[in-house]
């Protein structure tokens, strides 16, 4: 297991940025080194305290999760690995939590889909009865299972900042001010998430878990070939729930970071940055629920 990091320090390479969990570098002008942390944001807000072994748990359930969806379409992945483009004093800062992967240009949209009726999307559903311009039939209970999975697009937010849910309509004007045929990938995006989604959801049931919604993002190369990028199906981008305590209702139990959430909330928290430092329970907790989905989702344990 790699150690605990809350941010990396990689001189050789130039940085480009930090994001709310990864930290981003340059390797050349084809290739990016990707370090995932063990940050965690809530509310969109990275907290002070950093939980241990979550970086090494979300790169290997991504990886798992490019190497079991790589048929529907490309990834970013380029098989490269880490510790061979950092020095040898920074290897232990990579290994097990870090990847090497294709520069492309991300779609200005986060690809949400959502299978079950819960989080900001019972919320819009109370208020509207629809998630993002989708209309949905009335009289469902909150964490309803949905007649289909429905994709409902968000605008990325910047650090601190907080992702706002938008209509497919809205996504599609936004991909095509930023990319060349961009309305056509947008389209594109989410037909795949929606794919990719249902594979996942129905793999995920025959290990007793439940993928309620899940979040993903989509990259072009400079031929316009769309690519999953960033992350996918992980603890830190979708809703995990032990099937065996589901029940329409109430927001069920989960294996990812809402019960983090769901401790905040019981705080005098403006869900504003600074962030509040969490017990030692409640990190020991989290990092047992990510590594616990991890385990159920790949039948392997991380050392």
């Amino acid at each position: 297991m790699s150690p605990l990091l809350f941010q990396s320090s990689i001189a050789s390479l130039p940085l480009i940025g930090r994001g709310k969990v990864r930290d981003i570098y340059a390797v050349d002008d084809d290739r990016l080194l990707i370090v995932t942390s063990d940050r965690l944001s809530a509310f969109d807000v990275v907290l002070p305290d950093p939980i241990p072994g979550k970086g090494a748990v979300l790169t290997a359930m991504a990886c798992f999760w490019f190497e079991r969806l790589a048929h529907v379409l490309p990834n970013q992945l380029t098989g490269i690995a880490p510790e061979d483009v950092v020095t040898a004093a920074e290897r232990e800062q990579v290994s097990g939590r870090a990847l090497v992967v294709k520069r492309l240009q991300p779609l200005p949209i986060e690809a949400v889909v959502r299978g079950y009726l819960i989080g900001s999307g019972w919320k819009d559903y109370l208020a509207s009865g629809a998630i993002c311009g989708v209309p949905l039939p009335q009289g469902l209970a909150q964490a309803a299972r949905l007649p289909q999975p429905i994709f409902t697009p968000a605008t990325k937010a910047d650090v601190g900042d907080h992702d706002e849910n938008v209509s497919f309509d809205v996504a599609s004007r936004r991909c095509a001010e930023a990319l060349p045929n961009g309305a056509a990938l947008a389209a594109q995006a989410r037909d795949a998430a929606l794919t990719l989604y249902s594979e996942a959801a129905e793999y995920a049931a025959q290990r007793g878990i439940i993928i309620a919604d899940t979040k993903f993002e989509f990259g072009v190369d400079a031929a316009g070939t769309l690519h999953l990028i960033d992350e996918a199906l992980t603890p830190d981008s979708s809703r995990f729930w032990p099937a065996e305590r589901y029940r329409e209702g109430i927001s069920p139990p989960s294996f990812d970071k809402q019960y983090v959430r769901d401790y905040l909330e019981t705080l005098d928290w403006d869900k504003r940055a600074p962030g509040p430092k969490l017990p030692t329970e409640v990190i020991a907790a989290t990092a047992a629920k990510y590594a616990d989905a991890y385990a159920l989702l790949t039948g392997r344990r991380l050392p």
